[in-house]
């Protein structure tokens, strides 16, 4: 048994628990015990170690429900320029990304990760199986969602090439503890009402496995779908896709209609605030979707499009629009996106059974956070206190599975040196592509 001592604890669970001084007692990959001090002398006469958390915070370490990791080589790219999808990313993705590049990107997304207290991550690309064996060698818990679309992928060729993928990711990580394979269809314009179907179909026979997919994400998918008589929810439901698995990733622009629908269908919804806020798409409609009962968790989009991948990047803007959207400061309490990027987080990926707080009979992920900083201080709110006011670098250590990941930001499992000398390797290919891209447009 290992020992957590002296430390500030934040649960998250469903009476969301503060202990101001406390210990949690830990067992192979799970949290036996917690409470207040002192510790009792059963749960010290059981430990193997003793650790002096020298009163710092200790919460769940933060689920990241929507993910493209292998996009940190993306990271800067194009960042003032409207068309940078079409002008730079699908070319260079087709010319350029293959599954090492991917591994590069997804270990320096990883390291990055971990070193900002996220534990847990649903990340949907090509290549899915380097991206499962780079989050394995991390330590990390994840989803793994093979893209599924109706355009050339790096990785497959047609839709049977693409299941076949799926398929062998779902056999390859069917036991595994951490990691779960999970079809991922890019969005309903880009796969259509059959391939969503056959989607559906899939999950009909994978019940309880996340599906990953954007959805009204932007103007122009909603006039693909107007174009057809109907919304790109309503489309969605056609196919049957509109499920409790399905976990629609920035959902920018539903209707009260869709949203009733999404609520009746059990659908989960990943909100994107900082990437959403850097495309000029306007405000997702968060309060109005948890206040129909959609679980919402607090993302990050890819590296391309939000550029950091930790949460607290995501805590201000996330309540900021919502208070701007409603015109009060009540909007989206400071309590709620800490739920959201906790417990709340881990329901959309339907994990909370594991992840996302700090109860006995649930995994042992958990981040370890220095209060030492002046910023942080006077503290009146917890919960404030992280949405506004910590950073990153705060987090001094991080646990998944009873095992540390990161001590004094140290990380254990990845070579950090290696990791970043081997993107910025990648970066010079890319920044190469650029170069040729912009010269060719410069020519016509």
């Amino acid at each position: 048994m290992k020992l957590l001592t002296n430390a500030r604890i934040l649960t998250m669970d469903h009476a969301l628990q503060e202990i101001e001084s406390g210990w949690l007692a830990l067992e192979g990959t799970g949290i036996v015990a917690l409470g207040a001090d002192p510790v009792p002398e059963a749960y010290l006469a059981r430990a193997e170690t003793v650790e002096d958390m020298g009163g710092d915070l200790i919460m769940p370490g933060m689920v990241n429900p929507h993910c493209h990791m292998p996009m940190t080589l993306f990271r800067g790219l194009g960042e003032d320029v409207d068309d940078r999808l079409y002008r730079y990313i699908l070319p260079m993705e087709r010319a350029l990304v293959t599954a090492d590049v991917t591994e590069v990107g997804a270990r320096l997304a990883a390291l990055e990760m971990i070193r900002g207290g996220v534990t847990c991550v649903a990340d949907m690309y090509y290549f899915e199986d380097r991206i499962g064996a780079v989050l394995d060698q991390a330590g990390m818990r994840g989803v793994i969602g093979q893209t599924l679309a109706d355009f050339d992928a790096p990785d497959h060729g047609s839709w049977d090439e693409g299941f076949a993928l799926v398929e062998a990711l779902a056999e390859r990580y069917a036991d595994h503890p951490r990691i779960m394979a999970a079809p991922a269809p890019h969005a309903p314009y880009s796969t259509g009402v059959a391939l969503m179907g056959r989607v559906a179909e899939w999950s009909e026979a994978h019940m309880g496995v996340p599906i990953q997919m954007h959805l009204a994400e932007t103007t122009a998918e909603l006039d693909w779908a107007a174009a057809q008589g109907s919304s790109t929810v309503e489309l969605t439901d056609r196919a049957g896709l509109l499920r409790p698995e399905l976990v629609a990733a920035h959902v920018m622009y539903p209707s009260e209609s869709d949203m009733d629908l999404m609520a009746e269908r059990g659908v989960k919804v990943s909100h994107n605030a900082r990437s959403n806020g850097k495309a000029g798409r306007g405000i997702a409609p968060v309060t109005a979707l948890r206040a129909r009962g959609i679980p919402v968790g607090l993302a990050t989009d890819g590296p391309m499009s939000g550029n950091t991948l930790d949460l607290f990047s995501q805590f201000a803007p996330a309540t900021m629009f919502q208070k701007i959207a409603s015109g009060t400061r009540k909007a989206l309490p400071c309590v709620d996106v800490i739920r959201m990027a906790t417990i709340e987080g881990a329901a959309t990926l339907g994990l909370s059974h594991r992840t996302g707080s700090l109860e006995p009979g649930k995994e042992a992920d958990l981040i370890r956070i220095s209060l030492s900083d002046p910023r942080l201080h006077p503290i009146y709110d917890i919960y404030s206190m992280l949405t506004f006011a910590t950073l990153p670098s705060d987090v001094t250590a991080t646990m998944v599975a009873g095992e540390w990941l990161m001590t004094d930001r140290t990380c254990l499992r990845l070579d950090a040196e290696k990791a970043l000398a081997d993107a910025l390797q990648v970066a010079s290919r890319f920044k190469a592509k650029i170069v040729e891209i912009d010269r060719k447009a410069l020519s016509e």
